[in-house]
């Protein structure tokens, strides 16, 4: 049992099951910096590696040639400086065939950063798979970058010498909520589940963001100190967030900038006219990379065609930046408490619990006895025209306009509304609100026809006050169901 390691349940299943099979594999591990690649693998591996390197940001030519030159003096007794990659890789493979009978494990940490200007990095990597590693049956490589775009592009997605050379590929993800709780409870910290949820509403499930995190401070008091004090150690994480991730940033930040305000997301148009970035490939690869690091998702809104496909920012801390951070740095000891109550922390801390809550549709779908069959997490809305708000002869209710955040599409001929509320207290439903509920329900069915039949459900921390609206509830689903 790897006990030093939080959650990665599936990951250490798949990496294991990988060094245990009988041939050789090429495994790469992506995802968005500071996620715990290196972590994982060290911890599981450790003592354990036939070679090992880390690959230094900025370094030239010259200085990864002399770093590969001491690793192979470290594991092999064997120093000589290397003209080039490809004598490199060729001493690396004369080494490794020395060694007695068994698995090798070759590690190479942040892959991307080896792949100087002409530096021919990538042809001899190349060359080192497809004419030695890949006619072994011994042969563990597994490469790790946070440089998204270098790792999709030049490795997973290749198009040269590694085409389809990447035995398995894996994308290291955020913390769950119950991953968020077992750091904190592992780490000293008293924090309940309602100060869980409103850490991961802020900073996400990136696990070095929790490690800044100090036991003797309320969540309040880190996030102060970590976002808005002078020198806060996430202050400028966000650019270097993306620019660590993407060679070419700038269109990333531009689209998340975009999408960020606007709630439920942006079709592909609109983001064209919103950052006045081209309608070509460069932005098919933008989004594609974005949500290939679940920066932001793309879904269908309830009964649309595929060219009304919305793009929805879900990243926790992005989001979180995006709305009290950009451009507001070093408000002093206190800033974030004082804002806490208020009317843009009300607005920001609802959204932020949708998106929380977007991360975890599997616990939710389990908490509605529905995980077992093919369900779609989708939103709706429905603005009617001008002609049709004026219009004496239609039906009252589409001469309004509604929309619902979260509709669970299943294939039992239901459709689950679920209203996400976030409350530090129990919630509570009275009238105006069960009447608003219903009436979006109404609205709902007249407007898309459709012959399932709606149900709703309610997502709340702490569930709801027992009255007779929350009685009309078919489901709760509560902090309990999120953390599983």
């Amino acid at each position: 049992m790897i006990t030093s390691i939080i959650g990665r349940e599936f990951e250490i299943e798949c990496l294991k099951k990988y060094i245990d099979s009988n041939k050789s594999e090429f495994i790469a591990i992506y995802g968005r910096r500071r996620i715990g690649k290196t972590f994982l693998v060290k911890e599981l591996f450790e003592g354990k590696f036939s070679f090992r390197i880390t690959g230094r940001e900025n370094a030239d030519l010259r200085d990864h040639l002399a770093g590969f030159s001491y690793a192979m003096f470290d594991y092999f007794g064997e120093q000589a400086m290397y003209a080039n990659w490809t004598e490199a890789f060729r001493a690396l493979s004369k080494a490794v065939e020395k060694q007695k009978e068994g698995t090798k494990i070759i590690f190479i940490d942040e892959l991307p950063w080896f792949d100087t200007h002409k530096s021919k990095f990538t042809s001899a990597l190349e060359y080192f798979w497809n004419n030695w590693a890949y006619y072994r049956s011994d042969i563990k490589l597994i490469v790790c970058g946070s440089a998204t775009s270098w790792m999709l592009n030049k490795v997973i997605n290749a198009r040269g010498g590694l085409h389809n050379r990447v035995t398995h590929k894996m994308l290291m993800s955020p913390f769950s909520l119950k991953e968020v709780e077992q750091y904190f409870r592992r780490n000293g910290f008293n924090y309940e589940r309602e100060e869980i949820i409103d850490s991961y509403m802020a900073v996400g499930g990136v696990a070095y963001y929790l490690t800044l995190f100090d036991n003797d401070k309320s969540v309040a008091e880190n996030i102060n100190k970590l976002c808005f004090r002078k020198g806060g150690e996430l202050v400028d994480e966000f650019e270097k967030l993306y620019k660590s991730l993407f060679k070419k940033s700038d269109n990333h930040i531009a689209v998340i900038n975009a999408i960020g305000k606007v709630g439920k997301g942006m079709t592909r148009l609109d983001i064209v006219s919103t950052t006045g970035i081209r309608n070509n490939g460069n932005l098919s690869t933008v989004l594609k990379e974005l949500e290939s690091c679940e920066f932001i998702r793309s879904y269908l809104p309830f009964g649309k065609s595929r060219k009304d496909k919305l793009y929805q920012l879900i990243d926790q801390f992005s989001l979180f930046y995006l709305r009290f951070m950009n451009g507001k740095a070093g408000f002093g000891n206190n800033h974030w408490q004082q804002m806490i109550g208020g009317g843009e922390y009300n607005a920001w801390s609802g959204y932020a619990f949708e998106t929380a809550c977007l991360h975890h549709i599997d616990q939710m779908l389990d908490g509605l006895g529905i995980s077992g069959m093919l369900n779609t997490a989708c939103s709706w809305a429905y603005r009617p025209t001008e002609a049709a708000k004026s219009n004496p002869d239609l039906d009252e209710d589409l001469r309004k306009g509604a929309q619902i955040d979260l509709l669970i599409d299943r294939k039992d001929k239901t459709i689950t509304m679920c209203e996400m509320k976030y409350s530090s207290t129990e919630f509570e439903i009275d009238k105006a609100y069960d009447k608003h509920v219903q009436e979006r329900i109404r609205i709902f069915k007249k407007v898309t026809k459709t012959k399932k039949s709606v149900s709703l459900a309610y997502v709340t921390p702490c569930g709801l006050v027992d009255n007779m609206y929350a009685r009309k509830s078919i489901r709760q689903i509560t902090a309990e169901n999120l953390f599983k």
